[in-house]
């Protein structure tokens, strides 16, 4: 139906792809077509097809081969494990050249396999940069960009690396951007990279997935490790991804769960690239059962059959929380998504359900604004007793008229004579 080159097709079905997503269904013709595309879609919907599929198509009916030194499409990822998902993806839909750029590790052999030309670059935007540096690179000849989760380079300061990048490529070229959740400042971005874009929203930005459920606990602080260790146990046969908001934490908590009998790994912007390739390949094989993540998890891993989202902390973006609990629900599937707020997380907790225009649904505790403090002292306004929060108007007599008082039968002290 959608007249795809006859390689791709086939192995679009070979992947099991045989009914489009509605992001897919709604952009795949567009882009097809030549248009720009903003595609706005929950995490799981299939995005990286949505754009991988008519970047491939375009390709194979073009039938050029890449300049040395060139790519003639690049798709930029804010990490890199979303680099190494999304070049998996489009490895899976084509022959072509994939190469994959990325920090953390050796950038000589990077060089190497660039230097006879690729099809498609899939890179982080700093990377990317550094071989443009070297000389290793170069994008005058690429007629494709695709900006993968935009915002998130918002979030990460990539956006003057974006201004550079865009600025080497041709302005005839065709771009495509993606994204789950659409921030004020992806209106400058639209308007800076794309031209006469076709907007595709098959979602409210900011909406999590229908099948994912989800619950918070209002617990101090110095209780989560229990509560999270007292959930978990009733389903350590599954997987969980637990979400700390710092390096730290993670190992922290990554040690506190190990001691308790869980198979875990964490991992995080510190560890190197290889511990991070180690810890997600455990996780997929099930070897590990809990994976402890910063913020760099929370998007791009499509791993199969997560079923459960904890944020142990909860992220000061609230658009992150979206992204945290789209690593379960994916493809159709269902999931739990559990959240704990502590007193200092409230202004979080707001902004997130403001941002998803829901109220998250409690599963212990009372929001802490409504726990009244031990320690605060009752006001004693007018008319109220002293010491008795809420308690009745003082009575300064018997039952008199309302605002009367019947004199008293006490002597007054006649007062002292001044020396």
């Amino acid at each position: 139906m959608m007249n795809l080159p006859a390689p791709l097709a086939a192995r679009v079905a070979e992947m099991g792809l045989t009914q489009p997503t509605p992001i897919q269904a709604q952009a795949i013709p567009h882009a097809m077509n030549g248009r720009d595309v903003m595609g706005l879609a929950q995490t799981g919907t299939g995005k990286t097809a949505a754009f991988g599929i008519p970047l491939v198509a375009r390709m194979i009916e073009d039938d050029m081969r890449p300049a040395p030194k060139t790519a003639r499409g690049l798709v930029l990822a804010p990490t890199r494990e979303l680099a190494g998902q999304i070049a998996q993806v489009l490895r899976g839909l084509t022959s072509l050249k994939v190469q994959i750029v990325v920090g953390g590790v050796s950038i000589n052999p990077q060089i190497q396999r660039l230097s006879k030309g690729v099809d498609i670059l899939v890179a982080t935007p700093g990377r990317l940069l550094d071989l443009v540096d070297r000389k290793a690179v170069r994008l005058d000849q690429t007629d494709f960009l695709v900006l993968d989760e935009a915002d998130q380079m918002l979030d990460l300061g990539f956006v003057h690396d974006l201004r550079k990048i865009a600025k080497m490529m041709g302005e005839d070229r065709q771009t495509m951007l993606f994204s789950a959740t659409m921030p004020k400042q992806m209106a400058e971005i639209a308007g800076s990279y794309l031209q006469n874009p076709i907007r595709i929203e098959v979602s409210p930005p900011g909406k999590a997935a229908d099948k994912v459920t989800q619950a918070v606990h209002f617990i101090a602080k110095s209780e989560k490790s229990a509560l999270l260790i007292e959930l978990m146990d009733k389903h350590r046969e599954n997987r969980a991804l637990v979400f700390t908001r710092t390096k730290h934490g993670a190992d922290k908590l990554a040690r506190n769960l190990d001691r308790a009998g869980f198979a875990v790994a964490a991992i995080h912007g510190d560890k190197r690239q290889g511990q991070r390739d180690r810890a997600l390949a455990a996780f997929k094989a099930r070897e590990v059962r809990v994976l402890v993540a910063t913020d760099v998890a929370a998007r791009g891993l499509d791993i199969p059959d997560v079923k459960h989202v904890y944020n142990y902390e909860l992220p000061n973006v609230p658009e992150a929380y979206v992204h945290r609990i789209g690593r379960t629900a994916r493809a159709g599937k269902d999931g739990a998504a559990v959240a704990f707020c502590a007193p200092e997380e409230m202004a979080q907790l707001k902004d997130i359900q403001k941002v998803m225009k829901i109220s998250i649904p409690i599963a212990s505790g009372r929001p802490w604004e409504e726990i009244p403090d031990p320690k605060a002292k009752p006001s004693g306004g007018r008319g109220r007793g002293r010491g008795r929060p809420g308690g009745r108007p003082a009575q300064q007599g018997g039952s008199g008229a309302p605002g009367t008082s019947k004199p008293s039968n006490r002597r007054r002290r006649k007062p002292k004579p001044k020396a």
